[in-house]
């Protein structure tokens, strides 16, 4: 008799572990189907996050249904950022097949400039360039011909795949649509499951959800925000000056002004050397004064406001963990190393409250 308690624990814990493996097997089995698609997803829980207080608005506007407001807040993001977005892509290809047209025509001879630039290089540089095996510009020339050669034929059997690309990308939108409309209707109840089988005291998975939440909102808002200014203000000096391809160059100082710290400077402060030595003075130098006290003081002003302190992380980790999760997943690193950074230290937080309380 006195055994029995001992083997109803002893089968507890076995079928308890039995359970553990299963869910564990199945979680892997269910991320690997899912691969794919993590993008769609990932996005899909963003929208929801971001728009989850437009939806709270809209649901008294909607008789309190919730279909039709999370039907109506999906009408808002469609409005708000997909159409702006396609057509500013639609923009940019437009531009960009425009410029490889008179690249390929002659029209456009960028080796004009990169000839004077060549010549005005300092003796230093031009020892090192020799090193190099480039000491002439005609050498560096017929590289730089090589390589967009290589470009151009790259990018010619790229458009090939153009129509698999824009099917690829039309399935991963409407899945984000999709799922971001049930995420939209329902995550309040999908929060309060998600609380209870999470195997942790109330306050350490509120904590870890809060935590979630806020380094979404703090790297979309703000990492966005930022980059969509940059990238207008950076245009807009650029079309200003005359530079050929401003929208081009925009988008490219949006794209990099996802890395803190350096960003935008990588395209603006090249230009504006190229200016300087080039003998616009004038330019180079409003372009150099713009980019530090317009395009650089949005970066070292909104960034620690919209990023930093919301997430309680160190610029420096911000940097080096945007920048390690581009190089892993690509684009959406952007979101998922900061993420992943927050979440490694509350949970950390929460072993060492744990660990003392105990």
């Amino acid at each position: 008799m006195p055994n029995k308690p001992a083997n109803k624990r002893t089968n507890f814990t076995q079928t308890n572990n039995k359970a553990l493996f299963l869910l564990t097997a199945v979680s892997i089995a269910l991320v690997w189907i899912l691969m794919p698609f993590y993008g769609a997803i990932l996005w899909g829980v963003i929208i929801a996050l971001v728009f989850e207080p437009l939806h709270r608005k809209i649901l008294p506007l909607a008789w309190q249904r919730p279909n039709l407001a999370a039907l109506l807040t999906l009408l808002v993001v469609l409005l708000a950022v997909i159409v702006p977005f396609s057509m500013v892509t639609t923009a940019l290809a437009l531009e960009a097949a425009g410029l490889f047209q008179r690249l390929q025509a002659g029209n456009f001879q960028p080796w004009v400039y990169f000839q004077s630039l060549f010549e005005s290089l300092p003796v230093w540089m031009t020892d090192i360039l020799t090193r190099l095996g480039l000491d002439s510009f005609t050498t560096l020339q017929n590289r730089l011909n090589a390589a967009l050669t290589q470009g151009t034929q790259w990018i010619a059997g790229q458009a090939f795949n153009v129509g698999q690309v824009t099917f690829d990308l039309a399935i991963q939108v409407c899945i984000t649509l999709y799922l971001a409309f049930f995420l939209i209707r329902d995550g309040a109840q999908m929060v309060q499951a998600a609380h209870r089988l999470i195997p942790m005291a109330p306050e350490h998975s509120k904590e870890l959800f809060e935590k979630f939440h806020t380094v979404i909102l703090a790297t979309i808002k703000g990492n966005l925000f930022i980059a969509a200014i940059q990238g207008a203000l950076g245009g807009l000096a650029f079309w200003f000056l005359g530079v050929t391809g401003a929208l081009l160059w925009a988008v490219l100082m949006a794209f990099l002004s996802l890395v803190p710290a350096v960003g935008a400077t990588l395209v603006w402060l090249p230009v504006a050397i190229y200016f300087f030595i080039s003998g616009a003075i004038w330019q180079g130098l409003g372009l150099a004064i713009y980019g530090v006290l317009v395009i650089g003081l949005v970066d070292n002003l909104l960034r620690p406001m919209l990023v930093g302190k919301s997430t309680r992380l160190p610029d420096y980790v911000v940097m080096i963990t945007t920048l390690g999760g581009m190089s892993v997943v690509g684009m959406n690193g952007f979101v998922i190393g900061p993420l992943i950074a927050a979440m490694f230290m509350a949970i950390w937080h929460i072993y060492g409250v744990t660990l003392h309380d105990d």
